[in-house]
C-alpha cells in the first residue's frame, strides 16, 4: 500500500515522464477492447482493458485522479502482450506507455523488506549473471536427477504448493549437466556453403533450461548455410527488468548487449524467443534518451531476426528436406513475435512444409496463452482464466501437436495440456525441436 507521500512523488513523476503525445493518440475507438485477454476474462471491465488503462494513466499525469491502489492494480494485472498495438489505429505505443508507468510506481513505492530482498536477488543478483543462472539452474538439476524429484512427488509433499506451481513442476524440461551449461561454443561454420554470418542471442534460461532448444537452433542455422557467432560477453535481454518496473537495470543489461554484438561484423542477430526477441528490438525506445547509445541501439535492432524469418529467406524448406511421422499439428503464436516483431507467416511457413504434418490452425492463435514472463506465477488466477480458454481453442484442433516460438509460452501449453489430463495425446513443443526432428539427413 503507498503512502500519501509516495503517490505525490509518483504523481508528480506521471506528469513529468508520462509521453504526452502518446497518451493523447488514444482515440478511445475501443478497437484493442476485443483483442485484450485481461478486458474478455474480467467480465469486460474498462479499468482492465487497454483504453481503459491509458484513461487512468492520462488522468493521473493530469493531476485528475491518485495513483491509488487502484490504478496499480490496473497496470499489474495487464499481461503486457501488446495484441492492442497492431489494431489500433493511431499506432498507440501502449507497451512503451505500460512500461514506463509501471517503472515510475516501482521507482518510487517502498516495497516490504521481503519483496525488496526479493526484487535484488532476481533483477541484480540472478538475471544480470548467466554464471549465477547457470548455479542456480543446476540445483533445479540436481533435484531432477538426485532421486529427491522422485520422492517429492510420491510423498505428496508437493500438494502445499498452489495447483499451478505444482503442476509446472510436472512440466519443466530436464536440465542440463551444470559442465555441459558451461561448456558452450562461441563460433561455429556453415554446413555446406556460407551464405550468411549471423550472431545467435543465447539468452539467460535459454541457453540453461533450454539448452537443448538452443543447440537446435545453432543445428539449423548452420544447416540454412549461416556461419554463427555467439558472443560470450552477452547478457539476459532486460525483458524482466523492463516489464517489471526496473527500467535502469535494463538498460544497463541493453548496453551490455550492444558492446557484445558490436565486436562482430554479422549479417543478422538472431534469437529463438518470442519475448526476448521484442524487448530486444525496442532497445532504441528503452536508450531513446541517451544519444551516445540511441544510434547504436538502431544498429542493433535493424539486424534482429526472429530463427523463423532468417530460414524462410534462406529457403532452408526447400533447400533441406522435412519429413515426420504423420500427424497433427496446430500452432500458438508468441505474443510478442507476432505484435511486436511482427513475425506469424514464417513459422506456419516452416510447418506446413513438413511433409507428414497435418497443419491445423487454432482459433484466435494470436491471443495470449497467459505466460508472460512470471506473470502466471504472481497473477495465478487471471493467468489460469486465460489458459483455460486458449486451452479450449487447442482442443478444438484435435492436434497432436501444439508448436510454440517462446520458452514460456512452450511451458504455459504444457501445464495447460497436464491441467487438461491430455498429456497422453497431447504435447508442447518449441518449433526449432520440431524442424530438426523433421529434418532427413
Amino acid at each position: 500500500m503507498t503512502t500519501v507521500q509516495e503517490r505525490e512523488i509518483i504523481a508528480d513523476q506521471f506528469a513529468e515522464k508520462m509521453n504526452e503525445d502518446e497518451l493523447l493518440n488514444c482515440m478511445r475507438c475501443g478497437f484493442c477492447l476485443p483483442h485484450c485477454p485481461t478486458y474478455i476474462e474480467s467480465g469486460l471491465k474498462e479499468s482492465h482493458s487497454p483504453r481503459g488503462r491509458i484513461a487512468l494513466m492520462k488522468a493521473v499525469t493530469d493531476g485528475l485522479i491518485e495513483p491509488d491502489e487502484d490504478v496499480e492494480r490496473s497496470l499489474s494485472l495487464c499481461l503486457g502482450c501488446r495484441a492492442c498495438e497492431p489494431v489500433c489505429p493511431s499506432g498507440v505505443k501502449y507497451g512503451h506507455l505500460l512500461e514506463e508507468a509501471r517503472d515510475i510506481i516501482h521507482q518510487n513505492k517502498k516495497h516490504s523488506l521481503p519483496v525488496k530482498a526479493m526484487r535484488k536477488a532476481a533483477f541484480n543478483g540472478l538475471f544480470p549473471h548467466q554464471e549465477r543462472m547457470q548455479n542456480m539452474t543446476s540445483l533445479l538439476g540436481f533435484y531432477q536427477r538426485s532421486g529427491l524429484q522422485y520422492i517429492a512427488r510420491k510423498t505428496g509433499v508437493l500438494s502445499i504448493l498452489p495447483d499451478n506451481l505444482a503442476t509446472m513442476e510436472k512440466v519443466l524440461p530436464k536440465v542440463p549437466k551444470k559442465s555441459e551449461m558451461k561448456n558452450r561454443p562461441t563460433e561455429l561454420p556453415a554446413i555446406g556453403n556460407p551464405v550468411k554470418k549471423v550472431a545467435f542471442f543465447s539468452g539467460c534460461l535459454m541457453d540453461t533450461m533450454f539448452l537443448d532448444t538452443n543447440k537446435a537452433t545453432l543445428k539449423l542455422l548452420q544447416l540454412a548455410g549461416c556461419e554463427i557467432v555467439i558472443p560470450k560477453a552477452q547478457a539476459c535481454c532486460g525483458a524482466l527488468h523492463g516489464h517489471s518496473g526496473e527500467k535502469e537495470g535494463a538498460k544497463q543489461l541493453a548496453k551490455r548487449n550492444i558492446e557484445a554484438f558490436e565486436a562482430d561484423e554479422v549479417d543478422y542477430i538472431i534469437t529463438n524467443a518470442g519475448g526476448c526477441g521484442a524487448f530486444l528490438i525496442d532497445y532504441d525506445h528503452l536508450l531513446q534518451d541517451e544519444p551516445e547509445w540511441y544510434e547504436r541501439a538502431i544498429a542493433f535492432k535493424n539486424k534482429m531476426k526472429d530463427i523463423s524469418e532468417i530460414l524462410v529467406d534462406l529457403r532452408f524448406q526447400e533447400k533441406v528436406r522435412l519429413k515426420l511421422p504423420s500427424q497433427s499439428v496446430t500452432y500458438q503464436d508468441s505474443c510478442h513475435l507476432r505484435n511486436v516483431m511482427k513475425t506469424s507467416k514464417a513459422p506456419r511457413i516452416l510447418l506446413q512444409s513438413i511433409e507428414g504434418i497435418d497443419f491445423r490452425e487454432m482459433k484466435d492463435a494470436d491471443r495470449c496463452c497467459g505466460s508472460a514472463g512470471i506473470y502466471n506465477i504472481v497473477e495465478s488466477e487471471m493467468s489460469m482464466k486465460i489458459l483455460d480458454s486458449k486451452m479450449e481453442h487447442t482442443k478444438s484442433t484435435q492436434a497432436d501437436i501444439v508448436v510454440t516460438a517462446n520458452p514460456g509460452c512452450l511451458l504455459q501449453m504444457q501445464l495447460g495440456i497436464e491441467r487438461e489430463n491430455l498429456s497422453e495425446c497431447t504435447k508442447a513443443v518449441h518449433i526449432v525441436d520440431l524442424l530438426l526432428e523433421a529434418v532427413v539427413l
